[in-house]
């Protein structure tokens, strides 16, 4: 059961599990977000209740992902580093427009948004990242070293079709 101040404004995924995000209006000074049993309560001083938070909301959730990915991204490297037996020089987690991944160089961006998408699908794209080192296109040469770790790779491409990694 909802309360009076509190409202439903729509869902998203940490590691592909559905959250409720609800906002929640509060005698606080400054914005809060709190995550538990499948939801993601966002409180806001009483004071924003007559303004449009679509931004603040937004920045909120930006934040939450940046920490998730800080917090999980590390290992997921490693795991990929010890497989392959290669690494890129550094690693970075960064906004990106339109991308989930990014291979410059020897040096890969992560965009936070990642950890919305099951690990399994994280560990994919980082793998494809690491493998855009040593085989800069989706050549056959990519396509047979994916393979090699991840023999089931067609399903996170179908999993992922229209977004660029």
């Amino acid at each position: 059961m909802r309360k009076n101040n509190e409202k439903i404004i729509k869902t998203t995924k940490i590691f592909g599990i559905g959250y409720e995000l609800k906002i929640s209006y509060k005698y606080i000074k400054s914005p809060k977000l709190e995550i538990k049993n499948k939801e993601i309560e966002i409180y806001l001083p009483n004071k924003y209740k007559k303004i449009d938070n679509t931004v603040i909301v937004e920045l909120l959730l930006d934040k939450m992902y940046e920490a998730i990915a800080n917090k999980e991204i590390d290992n997921i490297m490693e795991k990929v580093r010890t497989t392959l037996k290669f690494a890129p020089e550094d690693y970075k987690i960064m906004k990106l427009d339109k991308r989930l991944g990014k291979c410059l160089a020897n040096r890969i961006i992560i965009n936070p948004e990642i950890v919305k998408y099951r690990k399994e699908i994280i560990e994919y794209i980082i793998f494809c990242e690491f493998c855009n080192i040593k085989v800069k296109r989706h050549s056959k040469k990519f396509q047979e070293m994916i393979k090699t770790y991840i023999p089931n790779y067609e399903n996170y491409e179908y999993e992922l079709i229209g977004i660029q990694y």
